[in-house]
Order: structure tokens, then sequence, then C-alpha cells
């Protein structure tokens, strides 16, 4: 069943958040984007039809806003125990196969999920140089069976944030399978 973003506030500071990239093992943190740029941080996992639909052009995003002025981190908040494809091996496999060039975390706790609310996969949270929520919201305007993943809505935002002009206010929740919490 698809859920839409919760659409925290914009304004909101970036939660902190410490977690083991799974295809490097080095933990990543958000003090590691401290330094003025923007942030995008993205709620996947390997399983959803959702995530699966739009996994190229995550890859594509992260390529094309490498170095220049956006960092950016994908994180997997599903419980493994229940959904094993999305556990942090089948995660490396994923992203080395997708050729993410972002580190993917695993949140095992999901204290990360739950900071910044976090609702389904795929979820979008970007943060200005300050690190406060400007865009919160779906990639696009495709679904599975339906259209081509673009990421028009999210390139919008992020085009606005590098060039230092606002970000539209008109922004729409993503949809995705529901975060799968622990019991």
């Amino acid at each position: 069943m698809a859920l839409s973003s919760s659409m925290l506030p914009l304004g909101t500071k970036a939660p902190s958040f410490r977690l083991p990239d799974v295809v490097s093992g080095r933990t990543v943190s958000l003090e590691d984007f401290a330094d003025g740029k923007a942030l995008l941080v993205m709620f996947i996992c390997r399983h959803c039809p959702y995530v699966v639909h739009v996994r190229a052009e995550l890859a594509r995003l992260g390529k094309d806003y490498g170095g220049k002025g956006l960092g950016v981190v994908a994180i997997s908040s599903n419980d493994a125990s229940n959904y094993p494809d999305d556990a942090p091996g089948p995660l490396a496999e994923m992203a080395r196969e997708a050729g993410f060039a972002f580190p993917l975390c695993y949140d095992e706790s999901q204290d990360a999920a739950r900071a910044y609310d976090a609702a389904c996969t795929p979820d979008f949270f970007l943060f200005d140089g300050a690190q406060r929520l400007v865009y919160r919201g779906q990639l696009d305007d495709s679904r599975p069976n339906k259209g081509q993943a673009t990421g028009a809505d999210l390139r919008a935002a992020i085009d606005a944030v590098l060039a230092g002009k606002p970000v539209s206010a008109d922004q729409k929740p993503s949809v995705g399978c529901g975060i799968k919490w622990k019991r």
C-alpha cells in the first residue's frame, strides 16, 4: 500500500545522524556535510517498487550534482529481519549495481528515520547550506508503470538552492512504500 511523505516543516534544521555506509563500511554523519554545501538526504530501500522505478535517476542525480555544491546521502531504515533484501549486504549490492556515487547508510535502530519523520521510500529532504530544510517531497510525477523518472521536481529544487534562489513552496509529497518499522 502506497503512503505519502509526512512533509516535515520547511526551515527544520537537519537532524543529526551517524550511520555505517553499507559499501565502504565507514561511518557517515551529518557533520561530514557541514561545509556550507546543500545536502540531499534520501530514504530508500532495495525492495520497494517505487524505489526500483527511480533507482537509475537517483544514480544520475548523484553523478550530475557530485562536486557541484551538493552533498548526497541515502539511508535505508527498513527492518531487515523481516525484509532481508533491505539488509546491509543486499543494499551494498544494489548501490554497486546502480552505480551510486554517494553513501548508502543503514539505519538499524531506525532513529534517523524517526528524526527526519520519514514515512515512505523514497522520501527526499533537501537542506540549504545552513542545513535548513528547503524541500521535502516527490522526485517527480512518475510512478511505477506511469512515466519515466526524470527527477524534475527535486532537480528544480536543487538547482534553485545551488543558484541561491528560493525553492518553490509548491511541493508535492513523495509517494512510496511505507517504512518497515520494527515491531
